[in-house]
């Protein structure tokens, strides 16, 4: 049910953390993986993992602020099934410190960068007339709050309210968009926080007492790339070991 045999799949955002994970978890199930970030020589590491484990996989340079970036990457690519959205930043400070070349440095990342990478991808797959798969990596914080985050909290709502949107106007082309709303997950960015006071108690308030792990992404990432989501789009998966239904 899983196997994407004989697709083509593109992850921005693929040199670290979910992004190379997404690019790995892709070519194990048969596709074969495009990875895109700026980091070439980082990006360089993971398609050899990928390709020691028998995937095909290539590399190509994005930096998905830059417009002409994405266009030279989009004339690149013959043909494209399944697209993962997952390049992102953040800039932490409190809301009334928060200066304006963070928020636009995070808006243009993580909601332009994504719109403009999903409107190439788009066009392209209408041209080739074999529909695809969008999947916008969003995350639970574009459906609830926090303090600290503003820009990202608000990109990330941006990102579910786009990937709805998207949904609705390319369905006709046979264009499934569809989103993951992960919640915490225990990566080496954010390992002494979890293990801090304040990391302690965050993690009481999770229903299933726990960080994800990042194979549990892994059944919807696939679920959403493959046919077995045919009838799927403008869904929003969370993935967050039940966080948004803990009571106020």
């Amino acid at each position: 049910m899983w196997s994407l045999s004989g697709k083509t799949a593109l992850v921005t955002g693929a040199s670290s953390g979910l992004g190379a994970h997404f690019a790995k978890v892709l070519a194990s199930a048969g596709a074969d993986v495009v990875i895109a970030a700026r980091r070439e020589a980082v990006l360089d590491s993971v398609a050899a993992e990928i390709r020691s484990t028998g995937g095909h996989c290539v590399t190509v340079k994005l930096d998905i602020t830059d417009p002409a970036s994405i266009a030279a990457l989009a004339g690149k690519i013959e043909t494209l099934d399944i697209l993962v959205n997952n390049a992102g930043i953040t800039r932490e400070s409190s809301a009334l410190d928060h200066s304006e070349s963070d928020w636009d440095d995070v808006m243009d990342t993580n909601l332009k960068g994504m719109f403009l990478m999903t409107q190439a991808t788009a066009n392209a797959m209408r041209a080739h007339k074999r529909g695809g798969s969008i999947i916008n990596i969003a995350s639970i914080l574009g459906l609830r709050q926090a303090g600290g985050v503003l820009a990202y909290a608000v990109s990330k709502a941006g990102t579910i309210q786009l990937t709805k949107t998207l949904a609705l106007e390319l369905a006709r082309f046979g264009i499934r968009v569809n989103a993951i709303a992960p919640g915490y997950f225990d990566t080496e960015i954010n390992a002494s926080f979890w293990q801090s006071d304040a990391g302690t108690a965050m993690l009481r308030r999770i229903p299933q007492r726990r960080l994800g792990q990042l194979e549990n992404l892994d059944g919807p990432l696939l679920l959403l790339a493959s046919d077995a989501a045919a009838y799927m789009t403008g869904a929003v998966l969370t993935v967050d070991g039940g966080h948004l239904l803990n009571t106020l």
